[in-house]
């Protein structure tokens, strides 16, 4: 443990922990406590179980090793999928996409999206394991929509055996059901290949989405940046950075959807509190290279 910037509070944290600057912005979304229904008093505070729950996404560890100076691992856990349960972990995801995406001048509710998939190993067992033939990879996969930011929409985890089509069949339908502002939805060519343009058009006429393909060029060998499609694998870079998230750890595919927008929710909080992370690797220095040739564009 070492001594991070707290914004004046100069107790110890780990690197995990909520700041200051964070917490005030996640404080007034957490859920009011109802006293009048009495009981015991809660013996630890939401930032206490927060910053347990975010060590945990982190840094990767099993719940029974979260630190004896942070909330005990079956409380963090209780409360972890609580707050699944009541809809709290969306409710304020949804709340912090909104305000960033006002902050950058953008509408509140996105007009376009980006889909892709992405299948991770998992440990031992639990709902929904399966083998991707494809990656050679048993686990589960990963279904994302993201907006033109690289936001989170929806988010969907199958087996990964569940190949991209009906996967992105039940991603398009959660997008249109949470989301009648999408309209246009960008993809790779796994969606819908030269010969099978059924998906194109079953989501045109069932959901009313403009679902367009992004293919490779023949001629390019290796790694190509593809328009519109860095933007959601830009996306998985930032979740497989949290250590919990570079493998599936959940015995429930909604505990996995959960830790994915607990993810989203951290990475927005650092960036509404002015602590943004700069990465460094290619994939990321290339996006910010194309988000400044845009800004040059619109100016």
């Amino acid at each position: 443990m070492r001594n991070v910037d707290l914004g004046g509070d100069a107790r110890r944290a780990y690197p995990s922990s909520l700041t200051d600057a964070m917490w005030a912005v996640l404080e007034p979304l957490m859920p009011v406590r109802d006293r009048s229904r009495g009981g015991r008093p809660r013996r630890w505070d939401d930032r206490l179980i927060l910053d347990s729950i975010l060590f945990v996404l982190r840094g990767g560890c099993p719940w029974r090793m979260i630190p004896h100076d942070l909330a005990p691992a079956d409380a963090a856990h209780r409360w972890f999928t609580a707050w699944r349960k009541d809809g709290t972990w969306d409710r304020i995801h949804d709340e912090l996409r909104g305000r960033l995406r006002r902050r950058a001048g953008r509408d509140r509710h996105p007009t376009a999206g980006i889909m892709d998939s992405q299948t991770v190993k998992s440990s031992e067992g639990g709902q929904g394991i399966g083998y991707d033939p494809g990656k050679k990879t048993t686990g589960r996969k990963r279904h994302l929509v993201v907006d033109t930011m690289g936001l989170l929409l929806v988010v969907a985890v199958t087996s990964a055996s569940v190949n991209d089509r009906p996967g992105g069949r039940m991603i398009l339908a959660r997008l249109a059901a949470a989301f009648t502002s999408v309209a246009l939805v960008w993809a790779d060519a796994g969606y819908a290949n030269s010969r099978d343009a059924t998906m194109v058009g079953w989501a045109r006429s069932a959901l009313g989405l403009v679902l367009q393909i992004v293919r490779r060029r023949d001629d390019v060998k290796g790694f190509e940046v593809l328009p519109r499609r860095w933007v959601v694998e830009r996306t998985f870079g930032w979740l497989i950075r949290n250590r919990r998230l570079a493998r599936d750890y959940e015995r429930l595919t909604a505990n996995a959807e959960a830790m994915i927008k607990l993810a989203m929710i951290r990475l927005m909080t650092r960036r509404l509190a002015g602590q943004a992370v700069r990465w460094s690797n290619a994939t990321e220095r290339e996006a910010a290279r194309r988000l400044n040739a845009e800004r040059l564009l619109n100016t």
